[in-house]
Formats: C-alpha cells, structure tokens, sequence
C-alpha cells in the first residue's frame, strides 16, 4: 500500500491521476453535450425535460454523478499540486529551453483551469443547484420543467456571453490537455500521434463551439 501512496504522490503519479481524470471528463463533455443539444429541439422541451427526468431518477445516473464530481475535484487538487510544484522547480525568472519552444496553453493551463472552474460554479448554481434544491414548475408530463428555467437564464445578455467566453478558454484548455492526457499514458506513435493531435484540435474546437451554440440559440429563440 506504501507504494502506491508514494507513486500518487509522485509527479509521474500526480500527471497519471491528471490525465485519467482528463479524459473521463473529456466522455463526459460529449454525454453532457448530447443531452445538452437537446434543448435546441423545436418541441417546447419535451425531450430535454425527458431526458433531464432520466439523468435525475435513474439509479447508475446517480452514482456516475458522484463520481463525476469526484473526479473534477481530483482533477482540480492536482493541477494545484503540479502547478505548485512546478513553480517551485522552477524560479522567477528562468526561462528554459521547453518553456521557450512550449505554446501559451501548455504554459498557462492553471490559468485555464481556474477560470473554467469560476464557470462551473456559475453553471452549478444557476442549474444543477436550483434543480436539485430549488423550486421548478412542472412541464404538462409531470416533470420538472428545467427546459423553461434554461430558456429563462439564457435570455439574459450577459449570461450568454459568459457562457461563449468560457467556452473560448475550454477549448484552449481543451487543445493542450487532450494530447498531453495520451502523452502521460505513454501513447505516444509516430503513426498514431498525428491522428491524436487531429482528433483532440478537432475535439476542443467541435465540443466548445456547440456548447456555445446553446445559449446563443436559445437567446435568439433559434431551434432546429
């Protein structure tokens, strides 16, 4: 057990622990993002309350969103650990060879983070955290009506253009943290590594922009 305790501790630890956790909440992006899109659905929100009924009540549902949001926090204390770490190896100043050659979101992926995490409690509080414990009317089926609580908070200006911005920083932080995720596991191919590094630009580019869709659609009262 000792081993294990020291091997978490590590920097190979820390950036294995990282990089799991990445691409698990990477596959969580798309299953968000597939319901998500329901919204745009020119049926009144039927589907989306539906499938918002689904993700609440059903049991599996239930236990992945524990370990969803375990694993945002295990992602977040140790991008705090590396970035701490990090600093300390590496004085004021000193700018070495792979910081000079390195692009800006491999140098700047705490501040990246940081910034995505300041969203996600905006998006927690004006969603899951009214879901869960506050009132929401109910829809003609009998279900929480979180479709016209969404339409509501995305006619407001200003929360649209948070939700865009932020959606500019995911993607950067995106563009790094998906090739580096493979990178740590040891994936690493000339054959394969160009198709890596295709998938996961096209990835932090696809994921975002239709995430920034939403709110903007739905600010204009554009379905398909």
């Amino acid at each position: 057990m000792n081993w294990f305790i020291s091997m978490m501790s590590s920097t190979i630890g820390r950036k294995l622990i990282m990089a799991l956790t990445g691409l698990f909440l990477i596959l969580f992006l798309v299953v968000h993002l597939s319901g998500n899109l329901q919204l745009l659905k020119n049926d009144g929100g039927e589907s989306f309350n539906t499938y918002a009924q689904f993700m609440g009540h059903n049991p599996l549902i239930k236990v992945v969103s524990i370990g969803n949001f375990f694993f945002i926090l295990l992602h977040i204390v140790y991008a705090l650990l590396l970035t701490l770490q990090n600093r300390k190896a590496r004085p004021v100043g000193y700018l070495s060879e792979t910081t000079k050659t390195s692009n800006w979101n491999s140098r700047n992926m705490g501040i990246l983070g940081t910034i995505i995490l300041i969203f996600l409690v905006v998006h927690l509080q004006n969603f899951w955290f009214k879901m869960k414990f506050g009132y929401v009317p109910l829809d003609d089926m009998g279900y929480k009506d979180i479709y016209m609580e969404t339409k509501e908070a995305f006619s407001q200006w200003w929360l649209v253009a948070l939700y865009v911005v932020s959606m500019v920083f995911l993607a950067s932080h995106l563009a790094h943290g998906f090739q580096s995720a493979f990178q740590t596991l040891g994936l690493n191919h000339k054959k394969y590594t160009p198709a890596i590094q295709f998938i996961g630009k096209a990835f932090a580019i696809i994921v975002p922009l239709l995430f920034a869709i939403i709110p903007v659609m739905m600010f204009f009262n554009l379905s398909f």
